[in-house]
């Protein structure tokens, strides 16, 4: 027999599920500007993906921009945008995030920021945008959380905004039009109960902490285990079961690797190797299951490579080298010394070592007939200077023994699909008309809306960030 439901003793203004970014913009500025707001969080701290997250914000126009005679705009930043993404963005929600980061921005410096003094940078790991809009605080996502926790603890001392942690939302509740008027609840406790409200948003972030979910919207395996525990993909379910509707399948992108610790996946990560030809040419090519080459290893674009692995199996490749390229070339793992490699061949899981590339090959599961051909045809393009891929840096060839295998595994930590919204944040149905009382932010909107099929640098946490702040001021004014 379950718990039995008891009645809320009031009814409240907004309830906010989930208390990550949007979730903490809305309730810092809701609770600014009228009472009984409630936010409830399934973990039993607030945070969300702000506790793990590196934090990246961009934002045009901003105040730090000015000082340091940076000329940027919100027009710029969202042309950039729809650069980067070829368009695939969503238009409406991208403008509405990119032309209020800037006065966001300024709020939380304005609230003690503690910014990087080498932001506004140009630095990205993603496709780079042509200004310096790039923002990090000295402790990644801490940093935002530290200046929405302070508003939130403020609003709450004050008696404006109730906090309830470890508290799962089961049900959004909704009257016999559909109209979203409240949601039911269960604590730690087994406690149930059902909270009534004016409005209610969904901010309890995506699906990448959920193997299952992630593998049916987005075709592919969760292969790392990075995202934040939390990040089950219930705030969809419950949209879904209310009326909406998820989009965005069609965009998930594969970033260009990770070294795991095993393949038992979602594996940890246990490195990153640096394969970006802008901070160190490569020396050794890549291959896939097929013992292949599949792109020019100097390619400059990172948008580029990312998409070339999105069509390799399983999203994996090798890094492929000899003793000669181990000797002489950089340290391809960030942060390792080259002794430190050379004591994970053969011992730690992404690593291998053989004396002929028929062993290693055989060793890392590929053809080595094929593999052999493919080093052959590599190392007659580098003694011509033609490679079959258009290559360009290739200072020695792969003959060397012993050889040498790094594994790599793409894949993504964020949650592609999302629930559907207008202009307004307002979660729609498939015919577009919009489920009253109901708003959604964050990552449970999807990174394909905010991103297209594209990693565009910032548009992540800083639209969480944006949209919970709007939807914190407008549905407070509502309520007043």
């Amino acid at each position: 027999m379950s718990a039995q439901i008891i009645s809320d003793d009031q009814s409240w203004n907004l309830i906010i599920i989930g208390g990550g970014t949007s979730g903490l913009a809305a309730a810092a500025f809701a609770g600014e500007r009228t009472d009984r707001v409630l936010l409830v969080d399934a973990a039993p701290t607030i945070g969300g993906t702000l506790l793990v997250a590196f934090g990246q914000l961009s934002a045009a126009g901003t105040k730090l921009q000015a000082e340091k005679g940076i000329v940027d705009s919100a027009e710029r930043h969202y042309a950039e945008a729809l650069r980067i993404s070829r368009g695939t963005i969503d238009a409406d929600l991208a403008r509405l995030a990119i032309f209020n980061a800037g006065s966001t921005f300024d709020w939380l410096m304005d609230n003690g920021f503690d910014v990087l003094p080498e932001c506004p940078s140009i630095e990205s790991a993603h496709e780079p945008y042509e200004v310096a809009r790039y923002y990090w605080g000295k402790e990644l996502g801490l940093s935002i959380l530290k200046v929405l926790e302070k508003g939130v603890r403020k609003n709450e001392a004050e008696g404006r905004l109730t906090i309830r942690t470890g508290t799962r939302v089961e049900h959004l509740l909704q009257d016999a039009h559909g109209k979203v008027i409240g949601v039911e609840t269960v604590d730690a406790s087994g406690g149930r109960r059902r909270c009534l409200a004016r409005n209610v948003v969904l901010a309890c972030g995506g699906y990448a902490a959920n193997p299952e979910m992630f593998q049916r919207l987005n075709g592919h395996p969760l292969y790392v285990k990075s995202a934040y525990s939390y990040a089950q993909g219930t705030g969809l379910d419950l949209g879904v079961a209310a009326g909406g509707y998820l989009r965005g399948h069609e965009k998930y992108l594969s970033n260009f690797g990770w070294l795991l610790e095993n393949d038992q996946f979602p594996s940890p990560v246990l490195g990153r190797a640096n394969t970006s030809p802008n901070n160190r040419q490569p020396w050794e090519i890549y291959v896939n299951t097929e013992a292949r080459r599949f792109i020019r290893e100097d390619e400059p674009s990172v948008d580029v490579r990312e998409h070339c692995l999105l069509k390799q199996p399983q999203l994996r490749y090798w890094i492929i080298f000899d003793q000669g390229i181990f000797d002489q070339a950089p340290p391809i793992v960030y942060g390792w010394t080259r002794e430190q490699m050379s004591e994970a061949f053969n011992v730690k899981f992404p690593f291998r070592r053989a004396a002929t590339l028929e062993a290693l090959a055989r060793d890392i599961g590929i053809d080595p007939a094929t593999l052999v051909r493919t080093v052959a045809t590599y190392n007659a393009g580098q003694a011509a200077a033609r490679d079959e891929f258009g290559r360009l840096h290739m200072p020695a060839p792969i003959a060397r023994g012993p050889f040498y295998a790094i594994r790599q595994q793409g894949g993504s930590v964020t949650s592609t699909v999302g629930l559907a919204v207008n202009s307004e944040l307002q979660v729609i149905r498939k015919d577009g008309t919009a489920i009253p009382g109901l708003y959604a932010a964050g990552e449970i909107l999807g990174s394909g809306q905010l991103q297209g099929n594209a990693f565009v640098g910032g548009m992540m946490a800083t639209p969480a960030m944006v949209f919970g702040r709007l939807l914190g001021e407008r549905l407070a004014a509502a309520a007043i």
